[in-house]
């Protein structure tokens, strides 16, 4: 089965290859050294930081197992991630306003590597707490950072339209070409050297620290506008106001709630569905390939939102088909189909998560144009959007 593994990830990669090599160039922009320099920097802290998340991604479940807990056991243990990152992610964006993106930004390295730490522990509620610690760390990894570039990006004086390379490259890298390595040596370190599956994890802490020393010394504090902060009642109340006055927000925040239930229930279940009976399995590069289809869906979907002739909600219908499909096949079939509609199923996630982030911004853009207070409001709630590598 290895065998087929690797063969789906070398077809996969020449693909990917192909189709990145494709892509027209675009006229390059004058840039300044200083901004250059701050971009580096910004997309080296980003890339660890990200380092630090994917490192983990192969092998919690399975650390989980090993330590004897069953499948129950270890969904409560997902659930408790997920609750509170839900429950933290409404308020870490203005709590980073007042104290500081800078010090939120090291709150997620110190948070994140206490998580890391706790895997040692195989009782239960070290783990719990871990997992707590991990989603508090997550909801901060996605507003945190973003919040901190996009403020000293302008406080420095460089232009507008120099802050889409920032984003562009450091989303492509960390979310992209580091998800992928990380993967790999993920299972390096853990299967091929024998170090186990706490060892991934002992590697995010260092790529932690690394880029946590980083910020410390290079980084300088910023906050958010004071006269326009808000107490998080009133931005529910903003949020709320403007999904009841336009069904297509509402609907739009289903459907997206729904794809994502899948897709949660799809990251919870993965490692017990490729080894029912615990047979070894290349965890890291099984992730590794999971990430290189999520980067194919990412370069599919850029093509696609790029035709002005091709509408969102007509090329979504297919998605949704090929996604159902795809999950629907190793109910139908012998498990071992799992891995190829895997591939094709995470292509469709990234696919679905590029156009459902267009369309968002449309509608909102559409029906709050001149609701500015709204606007805010919603950009704010949605501070955990995951961010695409397009």
């Amino acid at each position: 089965m290895e065998i087929f593994y690797y063969l789906v990830f070398g077809a996969l990669s020449l693909v990917v290859l192909a189709l990145e090599l494709s892509k027209t160039s675009k006229d390059r922009i004058t840039t300044s050294a200083a901004f250059n320099a701050f971009k580096n920097n910004y997309i080296v802290v980003y890339s660890l930081m990200m380092a630090g998340d994917w490192l983990q991604g192969p092998y919690v479940y399975f650390l989980y197992s090993q330590y004897g807990f069953d499948k129950g056991d270890i969904g409560r243990l997902f659930i408790a991630g997920f609750g509170s990152s839900m429950l933290f992610g409404t308020i870490v964006g203005s709590l980073a306003d007042k104290k500081g993106r800078k010090r939120a930004c090291i709150t997620y390295c110190i948070t994140y590597i206490l998580s890391c730490a706790t895997k040692h522990s195989p009782q239960y509620k070290v783990l719990m707490l871990g997992r707590v610690l991990g989603g508090i760390a997550t909801s901060l990894l996605f507003s945190a950072f973003e919040s901190w570039l996009v403020a000293e990006h302008f406080k420095r004086g460089f232009e507008p339209q120099w802050l889409s390379l920032t984003f562009s490259k450091a989303i492509f890298l960390g979310n992209g070409l580091v998800a992928i390595v990380s993967g790999l040596f993920a299972n390096l370190i853990a299967d091929t050297l024998g170090f186990g599956p706490v060892a991934p994890f002992d590697a995010a802490a260092c790529f932690l620290a690394i880029g946590m020393a980083i910020i410390m010394s290079s980084w300088s504090e910023n906050y958010g506008d004071s006269s326009e902060s808000k107490d998080l009642f009133t931005q529910f109340r903003g949020a709320a106001l403007a999904i009841a006055s336009d069904e297509k927000i509402a609907l739009l925040g289903a459907i997206q709630s729904l794809f994502e239930g899948s897709m949660y229930t799809f990251v919870f279940l993965w490692t017990p569905a490729l080894s029912p009976n615990e047979e070894d399995i290349p965890h890291g590069f099984i992730f590794a390939t999971f990430m290189l289809s999520s980067m194919l869906g990412s370069s599919i979907a850029s093509r696609l939102m790029a035709r002005a002739n091709l509408k969102v909600e007509g090329y979504m219908q297919i998605v949704f088909a090929i996604s159902a499909t795809t999950l629907l096949l190793p109910v139908l079939t012998n498990v071992n189909a799992f891995p190829i509609t895997v591939m094709f199923g995470m292509c469709s996630i990234f696919l679905f998560m590029a156009a459902v982030l267009q369309r968002r911004l449309m509608v909102v853009a559409e029906s709050h144009k001149s609701r500015t207070q709204d606007w805010s409001a919603m950009k704010e709630m949605d501070a955990e959007s995951e961010p695409l590598a397009i």
